[in-house]
């Protein structure tokens, strides 16, 4: 091994990444400035707010046990409010005006220990989680003020679905709205690179063919493919079969077999708007690119921000206040929302939050398409 040629390309590729700005920034500051925002969120992330309505089903021992709760609750950061019957309690929380109904039971003011049901949406199970510690926490600490009463069992009920053993069917929606819209990005950013690289979009520039034009067909195209995959994505996640055992092969299973409370085509469209945005923003970052590894640099500054603040990772009511505003500026928060409104609460076309995130998904796929529109002239000149 010859000496003098190992470091001959040493010192060139010490050299061209020296030149490389972006890189750098990608191996220096970006680490930096992603493990502290990951460390501002965990420190600094806010317990999602308990708005409890109370539904007491037991008479005068629950009335003694509503005030010993709701001061209980107060003490805890929470606004207490009162409902008839549980089904109004659960129309509260359909309705956006409660967080968790507690139900006291008849058999409240008996002797032994009841059963308190808790009643959330079902929608953010890890953001539900931790409201339904506080709301455990302040029944015992109600129980305690009151002689003779044994502190409860909690049950906890939601209102869309039930609670389910299949750690899979919580993670379902923001991991198939993450995984549909960073695949995506990565294929639209790296080809359309590749068109610009390879002389294609030059030419192209050369002809009567608008730059609109260009970004349009281009979308299609990619469009077409991030079609096939989200539809196998979402056929991989929602189907299942079964294959028996064969002589010493054990029984597999082939398909996660997620239940979805809604209509799959919903979900299907929910994913293939922000997979058509992700193509849009694919094109428009790719225009700033000049190689593929260049196109990858942009992950961390674009998809990464979104994995952490749009509720893939962490619920957007538990981030630090500062950061919850930015959730709504980035598209696979709506993904991510839409897919759980379809998954778990059943939504169709008729439910706002759905109408909302759809239409948000559809302006920001305008949104990157129109502004790569603008930038192409000035990359490929």
């Amino acid at each position: 091994m010859s000496r003098r040629r190992t470091i001959a390309l040493f010192r060139r590729v010490a050299q061209e990444i020296r030149r490389d700005r972006p890189s750098l920034a990608l191996l220096f500051i970006a680490p930096i400035v992603l493990t502290g925002l990951l460390t501002f969120i965990l420190r600094e992330g806010e317990t999602p707010p308990v708005n409890a309505v109370v539904v007491n089903l037991a008479g005068t021992p629950g009335t003694v046990y509503t005030s010993a709760l709701t001061a209980a609750l107060e003490e805890e950061g929470a606004t207490v409010a009162t409902a008839p019957d549980q089904a109004a309690a659960e129309q509260m929380i359909a309705d956006g005006d409660a967080t968790v109904a507690i139900v006291l039971p008849a058999s409240l003011g008996t002797e032994g220990q009841v059963e308190i049901t808790v009643v959330t949406s079902g929608l953010d199970p890890a953001g539900e989680g931790s409201q339904v510690v506080t709301v455990s926490r302040a029944l015992v600490g109600a129980a305690a003020t009151i002689t003779g009463v044994t502190p409860p069992t909690v049950v906890h009920e939601t209102v869309y679905g039930t609670p389910s053993t299949d750690p899979m069917a919580n993670f379902a929606p923001p991991i198939i709205a993450f995984f549909a819209y960073f695949f995506v990005y990565i294929l639209t950013g790296v080809s359309f690179l590749r068109e610009r690289t390879g002389g294609t979009l030059e030419r192209l520039m050369g002809t009567p063919v608008t730059r609109g034009e260009i970004v349009a067909g281009y979308t299609l195209g990619f469009g077409l493919f991030a079609a096939i995959q989200v539809a196998i994505l979402m056929t991989w996640v929602l189907g299942s079969i079964e294959i028996p055992a064969i002589g010493p092969l054990p029984e597999v299973s082939i398909g996660l077999g997620i239940d979805v409370g809604g209509n799959p085509a919903l979900a299907y469209l929910v994913v293939i708007l922000a997979a058509m945005g992700s193509v849009s923003l694919g094109i428009f970052l790719s225009t700033f690119a000049r190689t593929e590894l260049q196109v990858i640099q942009f992950i961390p500054i674009v998809i990464v921000p979104q994995f952490l603040l749009s509720g893939v990772l962490f619920p957007v009511a538990t981030l630090p206040e500062i950061l919850q505003p930015l959730s709504y500026l980035m598209p696979l928060a709506y993904a991510v929302d839409g897919l759980r409104q379809v998954f778990v609460a059943g939504a169709d076309l008729s439910v706002t939050a759905l109408q909302v995130d759809l239409l948000a998904l559809s302006l920001f796929a305008v949104f990157f398409a129109v502004i790569a529109s603008r930038t192409i002239r000035r990359e490929v000149a």
